[in-house]
């Protein structure tokens, strides 16, 4: 890492970045950015490093989980609050599953910034730059909304700021309870089409109401009314990222002060690309998308350069292949990471390859085909006596109807109805618990053919 610098991603190629028109107003905001406190600390992306660590062992469970794209416009303390209160939900009825702590990490606080298929976009027969998340430009279909404007970073980190400041404040300040966080997700079981997920609430009711007979209650353990909550986006906007890296005082280690952890994107992961490189030089928690197009020579390149010591915890595969492919791709890349015999953690991004246009032509993602990606996922890992680290999802706390299907069984003609999203289409609230609660099922299930084969 001798001539890795935090601007040494600018020799490299660069991909899916703005080019913007004023340099000087660029040069200023970077300038003013970098004068800024960092939005998390050494200490804890450390802490978050050594939790992956544990998952890449089986002795934890990764539930990161948010927006596509945060927005400007719809920012707002009942948006974070209901999100951060789905992924608490999530994470409860998953520790009951898997048996060992859940991670629990938003795609929040930073998550501004979107690659796209396209340069351009068209609209009757006028053509744009694409929209690229509201810290590059504005979704308005105008030619001025769609120039990049460097002032849009000072906007997104004082709502980064902003969002980080009440995540912390919930998840220390009794809102996290886990009698409160359960009570809310029995709400959700008491329908009838909800039935089924009704047997395990009751256990983890069952298992809760013995601990407090126990004295083991939020009064006497500290645990129970409060949890560790991280926060995660893509490191796309480079001259945002490196604004924002400071040299640690404690480790003297370069910290991407802008996020616990960051991740490359499957359309930016050029082992000699700008993203890359940036990425390679910080002590956070790295994230790399691994789609289809991931070929296992590349996975070795990018795990020798992201991960060059092979620590525990610092690397995380995010595959993505879409239902009906995780059977053709994720088997080559384990055999991959094996016979590097590398530390990573497998984790599922059960949305990016399950995109389609519905019928009313909005673009949508149908439950089932979430649902599919996750069990092939697990059933590999199963076949490959590989381990399953965690699961990836866009999801809202929001009550939307841009994903088909789930409990509620959003149609296609129901998807005009709330349908908010600027980039791709979220779980809703409900679609988030139900999956919730199947991938505890698939967890259960893993655990029981381990202890089989265990005791035979």
């Amino acid at each position: 890492m001798t001539n890795w610098s935090k601007s040494s991603w600018r020799a490299k190629p660069r991909i899916q970045m703005p080019d913007y028109p004023d340099t000087a107003a660029l040069n200023a905001v970077e300038a003013q950015l970098g004068r800024y406190p960092v939005l998390v600390f050494g200490g804890e992306a450390q802490r978050l490093k050594k939790h992956l660590a544990a998952a890449s062992r089986g002795e934890a469970f990764l539930l990161q989980g948010g927006d596509c794209a945060e927005s400007f416009e719809q920012f707002s303390s009942d948006a974070i609050r209901d999100t951060f209160k789905v992924l608490l939900q999530m994470a409860i009825v998953l520790t009951y599953g898997a048996k060992v702590p859940v991670i629990k990490l938003g795609r929040m606080a930073g998550q501004f910034a979107k690659p796209r298929s396209a340069n351009t976009e068209t609209v009757d027969g006028v053509e744009l730059p694409s929209y690229r998340g509201d810290i590059i430009n504005d979704l308005d279909f105008t030619a001025d909304a769609r120039i990049p404007n460097p002032d849009k970073m000072l906007r997104a980190y004082t709502q980064a700021a902003a969002t980080l400041n009440l995540l912390r404040a919930f998840s220390t300040g009794g809102y996290a309870d886990v009698h409160q966080v359960h009570g809310w997700t029995l709400g959700f079981t008491d329908g009838e089409r909800a039935a089924k997920y009704r047997d395990i609430a009751n256990r983890i009711s069952d298992t809760l109401d013995f601990m407090s007979a126990a004295g083991v209650n939020a009064d006497t353990a500290h645990t129970l009314q409060s949890v560790e909550f991280y926060t995660s986006h893509e490191s796309l906007l480079l001259e945002y990222e490196e604004a924002l890296c400071r040299q640690d005082s404690m480790t003297g280690k370069w910290l991407a002060g802008s996020g616990h952890m960051i991740w490359i994107g499957d359309r930016t992961r050029q082992p000699d690309g700008a993203h890359v490189e940036f990425a390679s030089g910080v002590m956070n928690p790295i994230g790399l998308k691994c789609g289809p197009s991931m070929t296992a020579d590349d996975l070795k390149k990018l795990m020798a350069k992201l991960n060059p010591e092979n620590e525990a915890g610092r690397l995380t595969l995010i595959a993505r292949f879409g239902a009906g492919s995780v059977g053709e791709h994720l088997p080559r890349l384990i055999k991959a990471v094996q016979e590097e015999g590398a530390n990573v953690v497998w984790t599922c991004d059960a949305m990016h390859g399950n995109t389609i246009k519905s019928s009313t032509g909005y673009k949508t993602r149908p439950f089932d085909s979430v649902l599919r990606e996750v069990r092939e996922f697990f059933g590999v890992h199963a076949a490959e006596g590989t381990i399953p680290g965690g699961v990836h999802f866009e999801m809202t706390g929001q009550d939307v109807t841009e994903c088909t299907g789930g409990v509620r069984a959003v149609s296609d003609e129901d998807l005009s109805d709330r349908y908010h999203t600027a980039c791709d289409p979220r779980l809703n609230a409900s679609q988030s618990l139900e999956l919730a609660f199947l991938v505890a099922e698939e967890l259960t299930a893993r655990r029981a053919e381990q202890a089989a084969k265990a005791a035979g």
